[in-house]
């Protein structure tokens, strides 16, 4: 979490409004983030849920200089500039706000500079966005790319609700932002929150794969913007192992909690010859070896598997080629075994 608020400052053209919000608890069901924007059964396109929208007339009251860094970050990181404009509004009025925390030192709760960041969450996020050397989370320059980060991390821009709710903990936040965003944009906009997988990583997925495989990449690549957490089983962090796991248990089959126990449960499988739905192990983590692998992920196809990759990676889960890297050991098959089959046929 960014940081604990319990009151969002909105900067309007006369002067400070002031909205007390709900403490929301720490822990949530993930189905609170299935807000439409796309169904289990379906998929977003993610080029159209970072489109870059044409800047409104309330766009001409941001400041020039900031106005210029939404737009330029939005195309770096493929959010819409607006959304990012929404939460500079909320957030500090654009960097105008006299308040503490915005120019120097922090605020009550910890937060400094125009997108309001905690250090611990800046010394995670921060970008050098000027190429100076140094990531200054009080330079708009650095932290309006950070935010973008921050919130691609989180999910944005295909999972908006989700990557603002991270952002801050408050739904009258998160609405606040989208409010903003909507008239930055002269209501051009719409937030995307998808629930399923994404049209661009799932494309390619052959027929093949039979709706069994369907349904357990669908679960796994909904998980996409949730954090890695080492030991983590869900619904809200996963690490790598325990995201493969839940994955095949959305659809009834039984595999083993661990990357060490997994790797010899499934039937070897050459290297070229994955198909969709098997496990591809990594000599990556400690006590690994190239006959323990530590890591696995997915593969969905072309060469890529969902993974959950690690605390500090962007995204913590997500899409990656497994062929590029060094690491990658071997792969398995966990449909093939015997008793898989057995599970299969029980549920017929």
């Amino acid at each position: 979490m960014r940081r604990r608020v319990v009151m969002v400052v909105a900067f309007g053209g006369t002067g400070l409004l002031l909205l007390a919000l709900l403490i929301v608890p720490a822990f949530f069901s993930a189905t609170q983030f299935l807000f439409g924007g796309g169904g289990a059964t379906g998929c977003v396109d993610a080029s159209r849920a970072g489109s870059q929208p044409a800047a409104a007339q309330d766009a001409g009251a941001i400041p020039a200089d900031y106005l210029e860094l939404y737009k330029k970050t939005g195309a770096d990181y493929g959010i819409p500039w607006n959304l990012l404009a929404g939460v500079g509004k909320v957030e500090t009025g654009h960097g105008t706000s006299e308040l503490p925390g915005v120019r120097s030192g922090e605020n009550y709760a910890g937060a400094g500079g125009p997108m309001q960041f905690l250090e611990p969450t800046w010394r995670a996020f921060g970008v050098d966005g000027d190429k100076d050397g140094d990531k200054d989370r009080y330079d708009p320059k650095d932290a309006i790319p950070g935010a973008a980060r921050y919130l691609k991390h989180n999910g944005a821009p295909e999972r908006t609700r989700t990557a603002l709710y991270m952002y801050n903990h408050s739904w009258d936040y998160v609405n606040l932002v989208l409010r903003w965003a909507d008239r930055y944009a002269d209501g051009d906009f719409q937030a995307v929150q998808a629930s399923g997988p994404l049209c661009s990583d799932t494309e390619g997925l052959p027929a093949s794969a039979g709706a069994v495989v369907q349904r357990i990449i669908d679960f796994a690549m909904a998980q996409r913007g949730k954090r890695y957490i080492l030991g983590a089983a869900g619904p809200d962090a996963w690490d790598c192992s325990s995201l493969i796991q839940a994955a095949y248990r959305s659809v009834g089959i039984s595999i083993p909690r661990t990357t060490f126990v997994q790797w010899p449960f499934g039937v070897k499988i050459d290297k070229g010859k994955e198909q969709p739905g098997d496990l591809v192990f990594f000599n990556s983590g400690p006590w690994t070896s190239a006959n323990n692998p530590g890591h696995v992920g997915m593969v969905i196809g072309n060469g890529k598997m969902i993974v959950a990759r690690c605390a500090s990676c962007v995204p913590n889960i997500g899409v990656q080629n497994y062929r590029i890297r060094g690491d990658w050991v071997g792969v398995t098959r966990p449909l093939a075994k015997p008793e898989i089959l057995r599970q299969l046929e029980g549920q017929q």
